[in-house]
């Protein structure tokens, strides 16, 4: 569906760009601020609460939606900043043209033009593959539909950042979260901006604990999710 429709680089709130698609009125990250939302949503109720619940000597990290590479861009800085070893696994079926992730200015928006070339690497990596970014960071990424993802007991964290729910309902149903549930080992966590009631319910559904959390910018609510 993405590489389908018409595709504007817009500025969000923050001075972050993002891609929209003016057909079905959506973006890739929120229009209120994309780095805001990113380091709310994943880094702050995601990456910093899981470590600091426990000790993790490599953090695995599922991304459903690897999209323009932001999630895992601001993973790895704080990743550095914390000495936290990561295996990153981006999942995404209409993977973003390196051309139009170039068009991103995410390394200077977050004040880390000397890790530029860490962005470019992260789209450059060939799919399919495990990539070393750094000693201590690798990702693969996968071109891959949800719904066909069957990993199990393998993730510490999930970042859950697919289209809303208005757009693609598909991928927020029971059967997807089900998925998310098997993938995740003991004590692992979910987060999403996402907070309808739906979402919600389907997770409670395949046996996760949810929490509602004070959203980004622009949300008055977001989701965790953990499974015990």
């Amino acid at each position: 569906m993405k590489s389908e429709l018409k595709r504007e680089i817009i500025k969000t709130a923050d001075g972050s760009t993002t891609i929209h698609l003016p057909e079905l009125d959506e973006q890739y990250h929120s229009k209120h601020g994309a780095i805001n939302e990113a380091k709310h949503v994943f880094i702050k109720n995601g990456f910093q609460y899981i470590l600091s619940s426990r000790s993790i000597e490599k953090l695995d990290i599922l991304e459903i939606g690897f999209g323009t590479g932001l999630n895992t861009f601001v993973t790895f800085l704080e990743a550095q900043t914390n000495n936290q070893a990561v295996n990153y696994v981006g999942v995404e079926a209409y993977p973003v043209a390196f051309n139009e992730a170039k068009l991103m200015n995410y390394p200077k928006a977050l004040f880390a033009e000397e890790k530029a070339s860490v962005f470019d690497t992260m789209h450059e990596a060939e799919w399919e593959q495990s990539f070393a970014i750094s000693p201590d960071f690798s990702i693969t990424k996968r071109k891959q539909f949800f719904i066909d993802i069957k990993d199990e007991n393998t993730f510490d964290l999930i970042y859950f950042d697919a289209f809303g729910a208005r757009v693609q309902p598909e991928l927020w149903t029971v059967e997807i979260f089900r998925k998310m549930y098997n993938a995740l080992r003991a004590n692992g966590v979910l987060v999403t901006y996402a907070a309808k009631g739906s979402v919600r319910r389907a997770m409670q559904e395949v046996g996760f604990e949810v929490e509602r959390l004070s959203g980004p910018p622009g949300k008055r609510e977001m989701l965790r999710a953990s499974k015990f």
